[in-house]
């Protein structure tokens, strides 16, 4: 293991030379350990060889503010949100590249408790981290790192799923609590002077996936709820097959702390980002087996049923409301929070 003796990274350690060579080997490659030091990363799998097996990629950038929050750091996200892209579109995660943009005179402290949040959600993922890059910017020109990530996966054959496919009659089944991440990162930001307790709900999905999967194999979509949080989620995925959604406030699952935050701020928790949260649409005769299915992991024990697809109004999404009603519910316009993953 190389010793790095420096306590923040300078402009040197980008510069190519061997500041840079002792930062990369000593905070990232002996914690990552890739196949090789080559300029690529050379892969074989054996899931590749199945006749008709397909590849999966995906790639996402990640800039919260703060880097380390509860419940995950900028580390975690990256991770995480890369698998779950794969995850949701039946793809098993097997390799993801990181790339990371370094403002000079962040903590290599720092950089080392990222890299190893990776290592540790990479593994529980059962990904590897084999190949990336760093690059270090002045003062001001980031905020202290971001990180990019991308990933590999295989679809294995004969598995399909994608948001087209969604029909009325289709159920809406939700893996757990919605809005943790965005109120937590809110908390965290101090701007609000709130205390909370909360923890985002940053987790990888690719094993709750995997058993939805083998329980309800005529599952038709699913896709997890970042950014826009699931008004975002459910909106594209109407849009996207034509059918109406409707969903039922009563059941949606929410932290008391999340719904009185959202009170107090004028938020609502529908578009609030989550990083541990996804939605699938399966069959209705399948709907037992595939919430039977969540509930059996940990990222899924606090499934339900939210609600289901329709033929009446294609296109969007309505909520029936705690009092009876029935309201639309849109895609934001904007954004709630920013810089929130």
């Amino acid at each position: 293991m190389k010793l790095l003796r420096d306590t923040h990274v300078t402009l040197a350690h980008g510069g190519g030379g061997k500041a840079m060579r002792d930062l990369i080997e000593s905070v990232f490659t002996d914690v990552f350990q890739p196949p090789g030091m080559e300029d690529q990363a050379r892969l074989m799998d054996a899931a590749l060889q199945e006749a008709g097996a397909r590849l999966a990629f995906t790639t996402d950038s990640f800039v919260v503010t703060p880097v380390e929050f509860p419940g995950g750091d900028i580390g975690k996200i990256a991770v995480c949100g890369t698998v779950n892209d794969l995850a949701v579109g039946g793809a098993r995660p097997l390799w993801l590249s990181a790339a990371f943009i370094i403002e000079e005179g962040c903590e290599v402290a720092l950089l080392r408790r990222i890299v190893a949040s990776m290592a540790r959600e990479a593994a529980a993922a059962g990904v590897r981290i084999v190949t990336g890059d760093t690059k270090v910017v002045g003062r001001g020109s980031a905020d202290q790192v971001f990180v990019t990530t991308a990933g590999v996966g295989v679809i294995p054959p004969g598995r399909e799923l994608a948001a087209a496919l969604v029909r009325p009659g289709d159920v809406a089944i939700v893996n757990g609590r919605l809005g943790d991440h965005g109120a937590a990162i809110l908390a965290a930001r101090g701007d609000m002077a709130l205390s909370t307790d909360l923890l985002s709900d940053c987790q990888s999905l690719g094993h709750l996936m995997e058993a939805v999967l083998a329980a309800a194999p005529g599952t038709r979509a699913a896709r997890d709820a970042t950014r826009g949080g699931l008004a975002a989620a459910l909106n594209e995925m109407a849009q996207t097959a034509g059918v109406g959604i409707e969903i039922d406030e009563a059941v949606l699952p929410l932290n008391d702390e999340v719904r009185g935050m959202c009170e107090i701020l004028g938020l609502d928790p529908l578009y609030l980002a989550n990083e541990g949260a996804l939605v699938a649409f399966v069959p209705p005769d399948q709907a037992a087996a595939a919430l039977a299915a969540m509930q059996g992991t940990e990222a899924g024990r606090g499934a339900v049923i939210v609600g289901r697809a329709v033929t009446a109004h294609p296109g969007m999404v309505t909520m029936r409301t705690l009092f009876g009603g029935s309201r639309i519910v849109d895609m934001l316009v904007g954004e709630q929070l920013p810089r929130i993953c």
